[in-house]
């Protein structure tokens, strides 16, 4: 980690050409670039994600450097559940468990490796490097369907569609939740923007819309079985489908804890539901207890394809982890 006090020249100046000037030639102004954009920089112990964040006198900037590592992931021979696959792209069901890219701590053993190793030459190029295309991706223990980009038509032609959320083309996707207790109405929206927490730069968290790093964020959900459901019109446990309408980093995790509805399973971000497994009946306990990931299913991905222009439509069943799971609380209504 290195430490620097800005001082009386410092002010005005970007982030990015500051800490440039500072640390060459030990870091370029691209690789400093890449740790702002990571959250590898703080300004007085809070993470800045904009190079272009003007400084002032007297500020404490801290950078973590990660440990270098090969820059080009290897293939590696891991089963894939293929869903559809052409010249063009790849569709796969991801089990949950199973990390998207290479990064901290996952440099080996990720969809990516799996991807260069059953891909193969197939990989005409993504900014002339023969490596899949990512345009979306899910968290390593969330499962379901998702699709990756074999080349660099196709990886434009599908990240702008991503980018667009479906607002005025074919994408869609949809999520299967179960979630603590039962939102008040049966459909809703959930508009919160999301940053990263303070506390944990690594988690997100709903923040003002002002702050800088803030971003827009919706989720539209439907509540599609309530169970133990009560008079009062509460229950133990809700299925909620999930729409997003923005992609962003645990987008749908963050907003469902907003609303007192925290996934099942998520320690990161309902842990103050932890103990309420405790309190069940047997075996809905004892299987609740076993569920260490977060209850949560993409099964649903509808794109344009990239070339044809057909809308291309996937779903992928629930895995048998998490329908064992909700059998277990369908039995309890």
């Amino acid at each position: 980690m290195k430490e620097l006090i800005t001082d009386t020249d410092s002010t005005g100046k970007r982030l990015d050409a500051w800490l440039s000037a500072r640390l060459a030639p030990d870091l370029s102004r691209n690789r400093i670039q890449s740790l702002i954009g990571e959250g590898q920089v703080s300004i007085d112990g809070t993470p800045v994600l904009e190079t272009k964040h003007k400084l002032r006198e007297g500020l404490r900037i801290t950078i973590e450097i990660p440990e270098p590592h090969d820059a080009t992931p290897k293939g590696e021979d891991i089963a894939l559940d293929i869903v559809y696959e052409d010249t063009d792209l790849i569709v796969i069901n991801k089990p949950a468990g199973l990390v998207v890219h290479p990064g901290n701590g996952n440099w080996t053993g990720t969809l990516v490796n799996a991807l260069l190793h059953h891909c193969g030459d197939t990989l005409s190029g993504i900014g002339g490097v023969r490596r899949p295309g990512i345009v979306h991706r899910l968290d390593k223990e969330t499962s379901g369907v998702m699709v990756v980009a074999k080349n660099d038509l196709a990886h434009r032609h599908l990240s702008a569609q991503f980018a667009d959320h479906g607002r005025t083309n074919e994408l869609e996707r949809a999520y299967i939740a179960l979630v603590w207790g039962t939102p008040d109405r049966t459909t809703g929206t959930i508009d919160a923007p999301l940053g990263r927490s303070h506390r944990d730069r690594t988690k997100q968290a709903i923040v003002h819309e002002e702050r800088e790093d803030a971003r827009h964020a919706i989720t539209h959900f439907e509540v599609k079985e309530r169970y133990d459901a009560r008079e009062d019109a509460t229950a133990l446990a809700s299925l909620v489908e999930c729409r997003l309408e923005t992609g962003r980093t645990h987008q749908i995790r963050v907003h469902m804890a907003h609303i007192g509805h925290p996934l099942v399973g998520d320690l990161e971000y309902g842990s103050s539901y932890k103990t309420k497994a405790n309190k069940l009946n047997e075996p809905l306990q004892t299987i609740v207890k076993a569920f260490t990931r977060q209850a949560l299913h993409a099964k649903l991905l509808a794109f344009e394809h990239p070339t044809t222009g057909d809308v291309m439509r996937f779903e992928a069943a629930v895995p048998s982890d998490m329908a064992e799971l909700i059998r277990a609380f369908q039995e309890t209504a």
